[in-house]
């Protein structure tokens, strides 16, 4: 196959036989190990194709190809080439001459075998005479460290001895120290705990002032501050509702101008007003826009109450949010003081809300309701002060009115926030 694989790279393209045309770009020792099967048919099956090969070989062999046409091979000639070139010539009598070679090989490489056996033999043979020499040599060396270990070890037995003995002296030595300790460790945790307990006795004690004091100090800041606070609104509602009244009735200046001195026919003047709201029903659509144009009015709405009753298919973050923006703009177009107000118990933790300028935003306590929270609003504020309840429930309702606030429905508000 090899010398087949060399013709096939001389010969022309047409000259190739059809089966092997597509290794032919191989390189020859490529061409002979992937397309061994393909040569090796095309040999046995194609007569023309093998002859050629069979001529190049015996360029390439002349001696021996005359000596196995004639029948005479050389003793010396190679097995593989005797075989090779009887399988391309094919004399007479060439499958002998295969056979011939295929046992000369056998036996050439039984041959070799045997030699390669008798040498590991050899081998295997003075390795065991050094292991038993060295084996003996260990042998005795260990026996002397045998002797030496066996003397060793009857000093280490007798040292042993002394020294359990020793141990046994400073045990119980030991025993007693650790029992005089005991004693005393006993007596000094009594004591410890005796100063403990006082020492807590007296931070307790230190505490309650400490903490009596400082709610004295925060209750009395408190109550200024608040007190300070309730004044200025209720200065501010005066001053503004005076402001009103005055625009309202129309009263003349204090100073007289010189207008004043110019004759003329002065046109009646308008009854007075109600002030917004008295006379009109909770369920009034212009009740809540009338109740917004009260001077520093402070609007407290019951969040909730207000998006469930708008909105309640939404989750509870998007109707916070969609309140809180709406007030935003109320407070913007009203200037109103807005308050909402949310059940702190609706939340599972505590939330983030940016609330828009001018809206104030309140979660009640844990342990308290948002009616809860919103009654110390409304007791918050100064009395006299303009306070609108916005709530659908009649609880909180009435607790408004009891409060001088003023309640109303959560269906103005939504009605109102529509037209923002």
């Amino acid at each position: 196959m090899e010398a087949a694989a060399d013709v096939i790279g001389a010969l022309r393209p047409d000259e190739i036989p059809p089966p092997l045309r597509r290794v032919a770009r191989f390189e020859p020792r490529r061409r002979a190990r992937l397309a061994a099967t393909l040569i090796a048919t095309q040999l046995e099956d194609d007569g023309p194709f093998r002859e050629r090969v069979a001529d190049v070989v015996r360029e390439s062999e002349p001696v021996l190809g005359e000596a196995i046409l004639s029948g005479t091979v050389p003793p010396a000639a190679d097995p593989v080439t005797v075989a090779a070139l009887a399988y391309l010539l094919r004399p007479d009598g060439w499958t002998e001459r295969v056979d011939t070679a295929r046992r000369d090989l056998e036996q050439s490489a039984t041959a070799a075998e045997e030699a390669k056996v008798i040498r590991q033999v050899a081998e295997l043979r003075e390795q065991i005479a050094a292991a038993k020499a060295t084996r003996s040599e260990e042998a005795d060396r260990l026996r002397a460290e045998l002797r030496d270990l066996r003397g060793e070890n009857t000093e280490l037995r007798k040292r042993l001895h002394e020294a359990r003995g020793k141990a046994k002296r400073e045990h119980a030595r030991a025993e007693d120290l650790d029992r005089r300790l005991g004693e005393e460790r006993a007596a000094a945790s009594v004591a410890a705990a005796t100063a403990e307990a006082e020492l807590r006795r007296l931070r307790s004690r230190l505490s309650h002032a400490e903490s009596s004091a400082e709610n004295a100090r925060r209750a009395a800041r408190e109550g200024r501050n608040v007190d300070e606070a309730r004044l200025r609104v209720l200065l501010d509602a005066l001053t503004d509702a005076a402001k009103g009244l005055r625009d309202e009735i129309a009263l003349p200046p204090g100073i007289t101008r010189p207008a004043d001195s110019v004759g003329g026919i002065t046109p009646s003047r308008p009854g007075h007003r109600t002030l917004p709201g008295r006379a009109l029903a909770d369920s009034d659509p212009a009740l809540l826009d009338q109740l917004l144009t009260l001077p520093q009015v402070h609007l407290i709405v019951d969040g909730y109450n207000v998006t469930k009753t708008g909105y309640g298919d939404l989750p509870l973050a998007d109707q916070r949010t969609r309140l809180v923006s709406g007030l935003g703009v109320l407070h913007a177009q009203t200037k109103a003081e807005v308050t909402c107000v949310f059940d702190g118990a609706e939340l599972n933790a505590p939330v983030a809300v940016q609330a828009p300028r001018g809206v104030r935003v309140l979660f009640s306590a844990p342990g308290q309701t948002a009616d809860e929270l919103i009654a110390q609003l409304v007791r918050a504020e100064p009395s006299g002060r303009a306070v609108v309840v916005i709530s659908s429930d009649q609880e909180v309702c009435d607790s408004a009115r009891r409060a001088d606030a003023r309640p109303a429905p959560s269906s103005l508000l939504l009605r109102r926030l529509g037209r923002t």
